[in-house]
């Protein structure tokens, strides 16, 4: 566990100080697009913060976003399904308090017992999502080199300091896939040890949308300040690519649809039939179980009988879809393909 001292100096934002030489400093910084607002939402009772911290008058610590993130590409997360940001079984210590630059539940984590021990370390998504921000801060803030990830529903993960980024503005990411590496990139003159700067944040305004971070279900020890956690991100399923698709039919179609019908298509996806009976409507949705995060062939079809058929083709990370029509007193087929498996069916329930 890293010296107190140590992780006192090691997130210090103010402006003044000499000396800072880190290995990211001469890293170019990408041009911010246009701010893309978030949705505000109220936060769950174990996240929200027990006072509305402060930014300090010279603060620009909440960036504008550099790519915009399509529907399809977010992924809607609750709160405990976040891990933490390190490969499956590494042990790291993080530490709430000791720090200049915090104003609610921002965490640093380190693990060497050397100051530069941990520079270079591997640093994966926390959970699943569309890359918001990766560049270098330069002198906007003291992020450095900076990670910001959108999960949908307004929650978003900031990943700052880092030697390294090892994904772009705009890419999908899955959970548990590598995003950077450790390291102690800062504004010019902030002179910090390697560690990684996380956050978790819900809706806008800075600093009060800084939440409690939760890792595999548990909230960080934020009584204590100090906490050693194991990682579970991952754990068996690997990442980049593999574990559980994060999306189900139910929530690609959307509220009120259930499934009435399903094939799969081989071990590449799963193709759904659903109904909503409050609207009469069908739908159809490809989910994949194979190269999640990664952009594969993938599709979905609805036809209605006597009607043009619909169809979502093309390379998605995760799903084909939704596709919906009504079909009253008419029959359907459906179908969809992933990878090199499809499926098509009859025309058949017919009158829904």
């Amino acid at each position: 566990m890293r010296l107190k001292l140590m992780i006192t100096a090691g997130c210090v934002l103010l402006p003044g100080l000499l000396g800072f030489t880190g290995a990211g400093a001469a890293a170019a910084a990408n041009l911010p697009a246009s701010p893309t607002p978030s949705p505000t939402t109220s936060p769950t009772p174990t996240q929200s913060p027990t006072a509305t911290p402060t930014a300090a008058p010279d603060e620009n610590n909440d960036p504008p976003n550099e790519a915009t993130v399509a529907e399809r590409s977010v992924t809607v997360m609750a709160s405990t399904n976040f891990q933490l940001p390190f490969p499956c079984g590494q042990v790291w210590t993080g530490k709430n308090t000791g720090s200049s630059a915090h104003r609610a539940y921002e965490i640093d984590f380190n693990r060497g017992s050397t100051a530069d021990a941990d520079r270079g370390d591997t640093v994966v998504a926390a959970a699943a999502g569309t890359v918001v921000i990766s560049s270098h801060q330069g002198s906007l803030n003291g992020f450095g080199n900076l990670v910001k990830i959108d999960h949908g529903g307004g929650w978003t993960t900031f990943y700052a300091h880092l030697t390294n980024r090892a994904v772009s503005a705009g890419a999908h990411v899955a959970q548990g896939q590598k995003i950077g590496t450790v390291g102690n990139t800062s504004r010019p003159g902030n002179n910090i040890s390697p560690h990684l700067h996380y956050e978790v944040r819900q809706g806008a305004g800075y600093p009060g949308n800084i939440r409690k971070a939760v890792f595999n279900g548990s909230t960080f020890n934020y009584t204590a300040g100090v906490q050693t956690l194991t990682s579970n991100n991952k754990c068996g399923g690997g990442g980049g690519g593999g574990g559980t698709n994060p999306h189900t039919a139910q929530s690609v179609c959307g509220s009120g649809y259930k499934v009435v019908d399903s094939a799969a298509l081989g071990t590449a996806g799963t193709v759904y039939l659903l109904f909503n009976a409050a609207n009469g409507n069908n739908c159809v949705a490809t989910i994949k179980k194979s190269s999640l995060g990664k952009p594969t062939a993938t599709s979905a079809y609805l036809e209605v009988q006597g009607k043009t058929r619909i169809t979502d083709t093309g390379s998605f990370d995760y799903f084909a879809g939704p596709v919906r029509a009504s079909a009253p007193g008419k029959c359907v087929k459906w179908g969809g393909k992933a990878g090199s498996d499809a499926y098509n069916s009859p025309f058949e329930h017919c009158g829904s």
